[in-house]
């Protein structure tokens, strides 16, 4: 019987190591580190419930196997303390009250977060689509994430 593999790699900077065998990124988030901020939607990486930030890049977590994270830099809604562009669109949101329930809500704001840190301005549109593409809000909220979105786009055009 041949022994797990360990992958090590790092979780809002912290260093973790998880057993490579079958599990998939939220699992380890929700299940052994006890982070409650990604959450289980679809499971199938459709609905955005579970995205956190890999890299720099907006993954789903659900669809992420351990084994593809050796090294890799995990950030999760609950770095929002420490993490600038992540606490400042959580912010945002809080303001103009861009969720309703909040289940897809956390999803939403690290995908906007890893948007804006590859291009501060994005286009509008270019936004929309990888929000389309996604997430998936059953409760409504989103002409309020629209509004949140623009005060985003806005704040960050005034920054140049």
């Amino acid at each position: 019987m041949q022994a797990a593999r360990t992958i090590e790699f790092s979780v809002n900077g912290a260093p973790v190591s998880a057993e490579a065998a079958g599990s998939s990124l939220l699992a380890v988030l929700r299940g052994d580190l006890r982070l409650r901020g990604a959450r289980f939607g679809c499971g199938e990486g459709h609905c955005g419930a579970c995205t956190v930030i890999v890299n720099g890049r907006a993954v789903q977590a659900c669809q992420t196997p351990i084994w593809s994270l050796a090294g890799a830099d995990v950030r999760t809604i609950e770095a929002a303390a420490a993490d600038s562009l992540v606490a400042h669109v959580r912010k945002v949101f809080i303001e103009e009250q861009a969720a309703q329930c909040g289940y897809c809500t956390n999803g939403v704001i690290m995908t906007l977060a890893a948007l804006l840190a590859a291009d501060r301005t994005p286009a509008r549109r270019d936004i929309l689509a990888v929000l389309d593409e996604r997430h998936l809000c059953r409760c409504g909220a989103h002409p309020r994430i629209l509004r949140a979105i623009d005060r985003l786009l806005n704040v960050e055009a005034a920054r140049r």
